[in-house]
C-alpha cells in the first residue's frame, strides 16, 4: 500500500463522518455557498509569463513539518499582498496538519482564487468545499475513477467551482476528458518514492490540448525549473514546499514572481 492508498483508507471514514454530520441543506445555509466564485481559469497569465499558485501547508507525509511558526492567516496576507494568482490550502488533517478553517479564515479576506487541496472522493466534500469559501477543487486522477471524475467535476461546476484535475502520469490520461477538465495539474511527484522530475511536466505537456491551461506541481524551486517548464509549455505553477521552508517568505515570493516573468 502506497501513501495515496493510505490517505484514501482514511478519507473514506472521513466522507461518512461528513455525511453524518451535514445534509446539502446545512452546506446551502453556511456563508460562502451562494457567494460567486472567483476564476482562476480566467487569472492566467497570457504569453509566456507563468501564473503562481501559493500554497499554505504546514506539513507533508513523506517530509514531516515543513513550517514551525506556521499561521495560516499571515501566509495569506503576504500572498495578496504580493498578487498571486491563486492560494492552495491544505485542508486534510491527519497528513498534512491542515484544517477546513483555514479555508473559512482566508476566504473572509480573499484577494484571489481559493482552491482547496485535498483528496476528495465524495460530493459532500465539494458542497463543503464551496460552504467554506473555495474556488477550485483538487481531484487526483490516482485516486479516482474516470466516472468518478466526471461525476465530481460536474458536481463542482453545478456548485460554481472551477477543477484543478491533477494527474502523476501519462497512464492517467486516458481518464480525462478534456471537454470537461480544461485546468490540468502535472505532479512531478513519484507517488511510489517521492522522487521528483521534472520531465513529468514536459512528458504529459505533449498530450495535452491548447485551450487546456496546465499547472506544473512539485519540485520548483530554482530560476532554472522555471525555465525549463515554461519551454515544456506549462502555463502555471503550484509552489509551496519552496515558500514553506523560506525564513522570508515575502522575499521568496518576490523572487519567484521575477523567475515568472516573461521579462525574466
Amino acid at each position: 500500500m502506497n501513501i495515496l492508498d493510505e490517505i484514501l483508507e482514511v478519507k473514506k471514514e472521513e466522507v461518512k463522518m461528513l455525511r453524518n454530520k451535514y445534509s446539502l441543506n446545512s452546506f446551502k445555509d453556511m456563508e460562502f455557498y451562494d457567494v460567486k466564485s472567483l476564476s482562476f481559469y480566467n487569472k492566467v497569465k497570457p504569453n509566456d509569463n507563468i501564473s503562481i499558485i501559493a500554497e499554505i501547508k504546514k506539513a507533508s507525509p513523506s517530509k514531516g513539518i515543513i513550517r514551525t511558526d506556521f499561521n495560516h492567516l499571515n501566509i495569506a496576507e503576504i500572498y495578496f499582498q504580493e498578487s498571486v494568482d491563486a492560494i492552495s490550502i491544505l485542508t486534510d488533517k491527519n497528513f498534512f496538519q491542515g484544517n477546513i478553517s483555514f479555508l473559512q479564515d482566508i476566504a473572509k479576506i480573499k484577494q484571489a482564487p481559493l482552491l482547496r487541496k485535498d483528496f476528495i472522493i465524495d460530493e459532500f466534500q465539494i458542497f463543503e468545499a464551496k460552504a467554506y469559501g473555495a474556488d477550485l477543487v483538487l481531484l487526483i486522477c490516482e485516486a479516482l475513477a474516470k466516472s468518478q471524475i466526471e461525476d465530481l467535476t460536474s458536481a463542482a461546476n453545478e456548485t460554481g467551482l472551477e477543477v484543478l484535475l491533477e494527474l502523476h502520469s501519462e497512464e492517467q490520461l486516458s481518464k480525462i476528458d478534456f471537454q470537461q477538465n480544461k485546468i490540468i495539474g502535472v505532479n512531478n511527484r513519484n507517488l511510489e518514492n517521492f522522487s521528483v522530475n521534472l520531465s513529468t511536466t514536459e512528458n504529459i505537456a505533449k498530450h495535452l490540448r491548447e485551450d487546456v491551461i496546465l499547472v506544473s506541481e512539485s519540485g520548483i524551486s530554482k530560476k532554472k525549473d522555471i525555465d525549463f517548464i515554461r519551454s515544456a509549455g506549462a502555463n502555471a505553477v503550484l509552489v509551496g514546499e519552496h515558500l514553506m521552508k523560506a525564513e522570508d517568505i515575502k522575499s521568496k515570493l518576490k523572487e519567484l514572481k521575477l523567475w515568472c516573468s516573461n521579462e525574466s
